[in-house]
């Protein structure tokens, strides 16, 4: 993974779990890889990717099953909340970037249900 020096590594890796949690890449109840697997793949240090992990679970998004690791959370309702947090943020990126080119929010609707017509109907 690259990560960007616009934001902190450990925040960037905490998204990305996100993302696969979000994809169903990881499943509610499925184990995440351990701090030094992780860290090992995401070519990074251990410390960060733990920080990233103890703050997935200060919010509820994974729990530790002492001896055993760390798991994706089964509660429905963060799930959920995942979702529609990851959704709303992918929106106001598109919003952010349509206007950075000068088309405001309204025309970004029109264009993007034109294009959903085209392309899918």
């Amino acid at each position: 993974m690259e990560f960007s020096d616009e934001r902190p590594i450990y925040i960037q890796i905490m998204d990305l779990i996100i993302q696969q949690i979000v994809s169903k890449e990881l499943l509610p109840g499925e184990k995440v890889p351990a701090v030094r697997e992780m860290a090992i793949q995401l070519s990074t240090n251990p410390n960060t990717v733990q920080r990233a992990l103890q703050e997935l679970e200060r919010e509820e998004i994974l729990y530790t099953q002492r001896g055993r690791g760390r798991f994706v959370t089964t509660d429905e309702e963060v799930l959920a909340q995942l979702g529609a947090d990851r959704t709303r943020q992918i929106i106001e990126d598109f919003l952010q970037k349509m206007q950075g080119i000068g088309i405001p929010a309204q025309e970004a609707l029109e264009k993007t249900a034109a294009f959903l017509k085209e392309e899918y109907q």
